[in-house]
């Protein structure tokens, strides 16, 4: 466990966190949260209530996406809000380079670069929701305010 949050990218966030609100932590799973229902199943919650954070390619710049786990991420939506045509799925050595995570533990927060942020209108329906924290096995538990306040994303529909 202390190996986990000794870890940088962890740190990263951990430091984010601390900055915005020293009541927040994170929490060390016993068992992977790679994926939102992994995460859903560990945490004994519904999945929509797990952030994905999805990071997006434009032409010329990157995009975070944090979306419900039980939505997908609407690229045709995405592409209206930005008015670019061409968007995409980053690749994992992108995502590395970018944000600092890796996939599975994309923190919507402490990231490498400033990347713009769109979040997902969907997520509101929960009391509290919860993110990847630097590692497929850390996570930590905000309310939809405080998310979109510590990440200063924009509420948008960007699910189906």
């Amino acid at each position: 466990m202390n190996e986990i949050l000794n870890k940088q990218p962890v740190q990263r966030v951990k430091n984010k966190l601390k900055e915005f609100d020293d009541t927040l932590e994170i929490v060390v799973l016993g068992s992977s949260a790679r994926t939102a229902n992994d995460a859903a199943e560990s945490l004994k919650t519904e999945v929509g209530s797990i952030v994905k954070s999805l990071l997006l390619r434009t032409k010329t710049s990157f995009l975070l996406c944090l979306v419900a786990g039980d939505k997908k991420c609407s690229l045709n939506k995405i592409k209206k809000i930005i008015n670019q045509k061409d968007v995409s799925m980053a690749n994992a050595n992108q995502v590395k380079e970018i944000t600092g995570f890796t996939i599975g533990g994309v923190s919507p927060i402490g990231h490498l670069n400033k990347i713009d942020i769109l979040i997902d209108e969907s997520l509101k329906r929960f009391s509290f929701v919860f993110a990847a924290a630097g590692h497929p096995n850390s996570i930590f538990k905000i309310n939809f305010e405080n998310l979109c306040k510590i990440t200063n994303g924009l509420v948008k529909d960007i699910s189906e």
